[in-house]
């Protein structure tokens, strides 16, 4: 007998969690390519005599590309009712790998149409190239193509950049506009086949739907963040250099989320400034109005979160994420969580607790030293109320441990699994990213099957 954690049960159960919305990952990946190749049905549909194949792949390749780069709009602008179900580690990676198609596409685009004069003569290849680039005619869209290289160089190699993340994020977002409006302005002026009015018709509404993305990311949400106001209530220490926040609503009721997501949280700033985080929700559905934050001190914000004083004006923008229990059919569920990483496996299992979750539960839980645990005393009275076991695993432990001694490797992980074996099983992976990757490729090693590892990344780069 299974648990059913499904959307449709939850206004019954404490604190009223929902699942994520949004499509599922192949509606929403199909959709995004049925798009992406509309235009190409829109080009051919005109029955334009066929030109050379470099200039037909050219334009071919650059509709495409420009298509994703519109996209990337709507899928990086935090629309659970989009992708809410498919999860922020997959949108990410997809912006992440879309950037780098993208790139190549466009800048293959002035290279194909200079590609038949490479022979005989290069030279003849690269004064056509020089022409176009200094053409009065073309400049919106080598300003555009100058820009897209900036934009992906910059945004992949952000972390090594010595600028501030609310810098680099205003100038990403300001260069992705101009890109837009540029590359929109450079096709219906010169496009071959965008004097088609259909065609016309397309890239307009693309690029108003983009910019109205934009806009409501940057204003309209800021704007809705202002009726609904937060209030730091509690900061208190939860273990070594690890705090937890808790944030009430001022007014009104707290918003709705599902145990284990993510909000974006700006603590003593405007909602139109660009200091904002992701951090897990570590409390449960079952402790609103009160939502609480567990924060390692880390980053540039994040090493002073112990001087956020009760009394802070907060505001949130979420909730996001799919690492959850919600919406899921589950029966026993490991968790397996490496140092600050327990903070949403923490709020999913207070909400199993306040619903008296009936099926077995295990925690194997990675630290360095024991003063970095997290909530151990809780922890252990989980023992009383569910059928629960955790294997703490410490690899710097101290004289006189009696837990597990070593990293979250392989064969430490196969200890803390062999009492319970696979079965049907489901494992809830958060921590650090080596840590959850060398746990996904052990699970994989047990016969564990792929969509039994739940898990969310926010970098891959």
């Amino acid at each position: 007998m299974r648990a059913d954690l499904r959307g449709d049960t939850e206004p019954t159960r404490p604190g009223d969690p929902r699942s994520p919305g949004g499509l599922s990952p192949g509606l929403l990946f199909a959709g995004c390519a049925a798009l992406c190749l509309l235009p190409l049905l829109l080009a051919a549909a005109q029955g334009e005599p066929w030109r050379n194949a470099f200039r037909e792949l050219s334009s071919g390749l650059v509709m495409v590309g420009y298509v994703m780069t519109l996209l990337q709009f709507l899928l990086s602008g935090r629309f659970e009712w989009l992708s809410g179900r498919t999860g922020i580690d997959r949108t990410m990676r997809f912006h992440q790998v879309a950037a780098r198609l993208i790139l190549v596409l466009i800048v293959l685009h002035p290279l194909l149409y200079a590609a038949p004069r490479l022979v005989p003569d290069p030279g003849d290849a690269v004064a056509a190239l020089q022409r176009m680039f200094a053409a009065p005619s073309l400049r919106s869209g080598v300003i555009a193509w100058w820009l897209m290289i900036l934009l992906v160089a910059l945004a992949v190699f952000r972390d090594r950049l010595p600028v501030r993340y609310e810098l680099w994020r205003l100038s990403h977002g300001l260069m992705a506009l101009a890109i837009a409006l540029l590359g929109t302005h450079h096709t219906l002026r010169v496009g071959t086949y965008a004097a088609d009015r259909w065609l016309a018709a397309f890239w307009i509404a693309a690029t108003a739907l983009a910019v109205l993305a934009l806009l409501h990311v940057y204003v309209v949400k800021p704007l809705l963040q202002l009726g609904a106001p937060y209030r730091v209530v509690a900061n208190r220490k939860v273990a070594d250099r690890m705090w937890e926040i808790a944030v009430e609503p001022e007014r009104g009721a707290a918003m709705r989320f599902a145990p284990g997501q993510f909000v974006w949280l700006n603590l003593g700033h405007s909602p139109f400034s660009l200091t904002e985080h992701p951090f897990s929700l570590s409390s449960a559905p079952a402790d609103r109005p009160r939502l609480a934050f567990t924060i390692k001190e880390s980053g540039d914000f994040t090493r002073r979160i112990g001087e956020v004083a009760p009394g802070t004006r907060a505001y949130l923008d979420g909730p996001h994420g799919n690492f959850t229990t919600a919406g899921r059919r589950l029966s026993r569920i490991v968790f397996i969580a490496g140092g600050v990483g327990l903070a949403p496996i923490m709020g999913m299992l207070r909400q199993l607790a306040a619903e008296r979750y009936p099926h077995p539960l295990r925690l194997v839980y990675g630290n360095r030293v024991e003063t970095q645990i997290l909530y151990r005393d809780e922890i252990e009275a989980l023992r009383s109320t569910l059928d629960f076991e955790v294997s703490y695993v410490l690899s710097e432990p101290p004289s006189g441990w009696a837990g597990v001694v070593g990293e979250l490797t392989p064969q430490v992980l196969g200890r803390c699994l062999a009492p319970f074996g696979i079965g049907d099983w489901t494992y809830f992976v958060c921590g650090p990213p080596p840590m959850m990757t060398s746990v996904e490729q052990a699970l994989r090693a047990r016969d564990v099957a792929r969509e039994r590892i739940v898990s969310e990344r926010f970098k891959y780069d």
